[in-house]
């Protein structure tokens, strides 16, 4: 199910063209943590006039649903199933995140550290991955293959076939120093590296989202601002649009 998809709006100067009169275009981002995925993703979603899909609050969902039924993460199966029955609705507007899974808005939630040291767990099963990803794949389906998607995976899992294909990185100084700052400055340097270079490297295991597969742009982002990183991502874009016209 989905809901809260993005309201129609006019693209901004200078992306009127990939954008024009409902044509499809799919725009696939991954990249490790830190790296600037959500906050660049949502921007390049509204200035397209495009849905918007974070596909790592789907995992952070099946891990709240898991932990909250009591769901033994190290048992595989028990995951699996999990993710087959999770009652997930998830919006796709850049404006605004919305996450319910039975009925509960649990979008502050997933965000939490309880979910967050959990993830992975989830995240590193193949099979679960697996039954994730059709979701995902529906949900830029219903978009009408207009859509920004983003998550590790995203352009060689999840959206092969997408117009334009990124993988946006940046060194680990870069990462950890942005992360800090969404996390208000309460963690050290050591729960910093925990938390973002630990996790990559948990989920590495299973994804590969620190190099480029062939046909996708890589966009190191650690010297750039965010506007400047948008642009860049926006200039992939158009380029590609043009090519598939």
């Amino acid at each position: 199910m989905n809901t809260g998809t993005n309201t129609a709006r006019g693209a901004a100067p200078g992306t009127e063209a990939p954008a024009a009169a409902g044509r499809q275009l799919v725009v696939a981002i991954d990249g490790p943590s830190g790296s600037g995925k959500s906050s660049v993703s949502r921007e390049v979603a509204r200035r397209f006039g495009l849905a918007y899909l974070d596909t790592g609050a789907m995992y952070r969902a099946l891990t709240w649903w898991c932990l909250d039924r009591g769901v033994d993460l190290s048992d595989g199966d028990a995951v699996v199933e999990a993710a087959r029955a999770l009652p997930l609705a998830q919006g796709t507007d850049p404006d605004r995140e919305l996450v319910f899974v039975g009925g509960a808005d649990v979008g502050a939630e997933i965000r939490g550290a309880r979910v967050t040291e959990a993830v992975s767990a989830v995240a590193t099963n193949p099979a679960a991955r697996a039954v994730l990803v059709a979701r995902q794949q529906e949900l830029i389906a219903d978009s009408g293959r207009r859509i920004v998607a983003e998550g590790r995976d995203t352009t060689t899992v999840v959206a092969p076939d997408a117009d334009a294909r990124i993988l946006l990185t940046a060194d680990e100084r870069a990462r950890m120093a942005r992360r800090g700052l969404q996390n208000g400055g309460v963690e050290d340097a050591e729960q910093l590296r925990a938390r973002v270079v630990g996790r990559d490297a948990k989920d590495a295991t299973v994804v590969n989202f620190t190099e480029a597969a062939d046909g996708v742009v890589t966009i190191d982002s650690s010297e750039l601002t965010v506007e400047q990183t948008v642009q860049a991502v926006i200039d992939v874009v158009v380029r590609a649009a043009g090519r598939s016209a």
